[in-house]
C-alpha cells in the first residue's frame, strides 16, 4: 500500500507552479546569474589583438584548450576576462576530496561534521587561487611566446606588464565565477557550479547545429543523414538517462527493538549503489591527459607557421598518435576511463565505513554477516557494477571519436560534455521538484490547520 507522501508525490503536477512563489525567485535568480557568465565570456583581456588570436586558436585544434573550450562556452577561444571558466575551482576540490580520502588530518577533518566541511571548502579556495595564477601565468608567457614563433603576434605590448595585468584580470574572473556559483546554489535551483559548466556547453551547441545544417544546406551531407544523426542523438541522451539512474538495491534489515515498556518490530530499508558511482570525472581526467603532450608541443612553439607540426621525430611520433580518432588515442583513452572509473570510485565509497555504520545502527544485510564481511560483500557487488558503469561510459565517450574520425560525422554525440549536460538537467529538474513538492506540503498543513480551527 503506497504512503500519503508517495501518493503525493504521484499526484505532483506542474500546474501548481503559479503558485509556489519562492521557487519562481530562485528560477528567476538562476537565469539571471547564468546570463551575466555569458556577458562576461564576451569581456576580452587587456593587451591581446583579436583578430590575430582567432589565427592563433585555429592552429589548436584537437589540443586541450579545445577541450577546456568547451566547458567555458568560448571564452577561452575569445580570451576574456573568465577565459579559464570555474576549472581551477573543479580541479582544486577533486584535489581536496582526494586528499580527503588519503591524508589523515583531512580525513579527521571531513568526520568533524559542518565545521571541518567550511575549513575545506576553504582549502578548496587556497587551491584555486594558487592554480589560477600559475594558469594565468603560463597563459600569458604561452601567448608571447606562442605568438613570436608562429610569427603572429597576437599580445600587443608583451613584457611583465602584461603577464601581471592577465594574472590579476584572469584571477578576478575565476573567484567571480566561483562566488556565483555558491550564490547560484545557495539562492537559486541547482548546482550553481554544475550549471555554469553545463551553461557554457549549452552556448556552443547552437553553433555545432548550425554548421551541420549549413553543410547540409549546401549538399556537403544528405538530409537524410542529418535526421539520422539528430535521432542518434536522442538515442545517447535516452541512454544515458537510463544508465544515470541504474541502482542496484541492497536490502537492510534492521533487528526489533524495545524503548521502555513498547517492542518495535524490526524495520527494512535499501542502500542504493549507482550503476556509475565516479560521474564524468573518468572522462575528464581522461581527456586531460591525453590531450596534454600536444598542447605542450602547441604551446612550446613546436607548430610551424603553416600549422603543420615541427620539432623531434619522437615528439611528432606522439602528437600523431594521440590526435582524435586515432587507434592509439582510442585505445588509451579506454584505458584512461575505465581506470578513473574504478579509481574514484574507490576515494567516493568506503565499504569499510558503510560496514561500521551498519553495524553501529544495528543494520545488516541477510545472510551476510555485520562488520569484515558485510564490507567483503559490499566491495564485490561495488566492483561489479562499476565495471558496468565503466562500460557505460566508454562507450558513450567513444562513440563521438568513432564517428567524427571513422564518418566524418560534423556534430558532437555523446561524449563528456553531453554526460554533463544530462547529468546536471537531471539533478535540476528533481530539485524543482522537490521544491514543487514542499510547497504541496505546506498546503496541506495550512489546510489541516484552518480545519482544526474551525473544530
Amino acid at each position: 500500500m503506497a504512503s500519503a507522501a508517495d501518493t503525493l508525490a504521484q499526484n505532483l503536477s506542474f500546474a501548481n507552479f503559479s503558485k509556489a512563489t519562492d521557487l519562481k525567485k530562485r528560477l528567476w535568480f538562476t537565469m539571471g546569474a547564468l546570463i551575466i557568465f555569458r556577458l562576461c565570456s564576451f569581456v576580452p583581456l587587456p593587451g591581446i589583438d583579436p583578430v590575430a588570436l582567432d589565427q592563433l586558436f585555429n592552429r589548436t585544434a584537437g589540443g586541450v584548450m579545445d577541450f577546456f573550450n568547451m566547458f567555458s562556452g568560448g571564452a577561452l577561444e575569445r580570451m576574456s576576462i573568465i577565459a579559464l571558466g570555474i576549472m581551477p575551482y573543479i580541479t582544486a576540490s577533486i584535489v581536496v576530496q582526494l586528499m580527503g580520502s588519503i591524508y589523515e588530518p583531512w580525513k579527521a577533518l571531513k568526520k568533524e561534521g559542518e565545521s571541518g566541511r567550511k575549513k575545506l571548502n576553504q582549502y578548496t579556495r587556497f587551491g584555486t587561487v594558487v592554480l589560477t595564477i600559475f594558469q594565468g601565468y603560463g597563459i600569458a608567457v604561452g601567448l608571447e611566446g606562442w605568438g613570436a614563433s608562429s610569427g603572429v603576434n597576437a599580445v600587443l605590448d608583451p613584457g611583465w606588464f602584461f603577464r601581471i595585468s592577465v594574472i590579476i584580470t584572469l584571477l578576478g574572473g575565476t573567484m567571480f565565477l566561483m562566488w556565483l556559483g555558491e550564490q547560484i546554489t545557495s539562492r537559486g535551483i541547482g548546482n550553481g557550479i554544475s550549471l555554469i559548466i553545463m551553461a557554457g556547453i549549452v552556448a556552443q551547441v547552437p553553433v555545432a547545429l548550425g554548421g551541420l545544417l549549413e553543410q547540409g544546406r549546401t549538399g556537403a551531407i544528405s538530409a537524410g543523414f542529418i535526421v539520422a544523426v539528430i535521432v542518434l542523438t536522442l538515442a545517447v541522451i535516452a541512454f544515458i538517462c537510463l544508465m544515470e539512474r541504474a541502482q542496484r538495491r541492497l536490502l537492510i534489515q534492521y533487528p526489533k527493538r524495545q524503548q521502555g515498556n513498547k517492542m518495535f518490530q524490526g524495520d527494512s530499508s535499501h542502500l542504493p549503489l549507482k550503476l556509475n558511482t565516479a560521474g564524468v570525472i573518468p572522462p575528464i581526467f581522461a581527456s586531460s591527459l591525453l590531450l596534454l603532450p600536444l598542447t605542450v608541443a602547441q604551446f612550446a612553439g613546436q607548430a610551424g607557421s603553416d600549422g603543420t607540426a615541427a620539432g623531434p621525430d619522437w615528439l611528432i611520433t606522439v602528437t600523431t598518435a594521440l590526435q582524435h580518432g586515432a587507434p592509439l588515442y582510442m585505445a588509451l583513452y579506454a584505458a584512461g576511463i575505465i581506470f578513473f572509473s574504478f579509481f574514484y570510485t574507490a576515494v567516493v565509497f568506503n565499504p569499510e565505513e558503510t560496514a561500521d555504520n551498519l553495524k553501529k545502527y544495528g543494520g545488516f544485510i541477510p545472510g551476510i554477516r555485520p562488520g569484515e564481511r558485510t564490507a567483503q560483500y559490499l566491495d564485490y557487488v561495488l566492483t561489479r557494477i562499476t565495471v558496468v558503469g565503466a562500460a557505460y561510459l566508454t562507450l558513450v565517450c567513444l562513440l563521438p571519436e568513432f564517428l567524427i574520425s571513422q564518418m566524418a560525422v560534423p556534430f558532437y554525440l555523446g561524449g563528456t560534455s553531453l554526460l554533463i549536460v544530462v547529468n546536471v538537467t537531471m539533478d535540476t529538474v528533481a530539485q524543482i521538484q522537490s521544491h514543487m513538492l514542499a510547497h504541496q506540503y505546506e498546503g496541506l498543513v495550512k489546510k489541516s490547520k484552518l480545519r482544526g480551527a474551525r473544530r
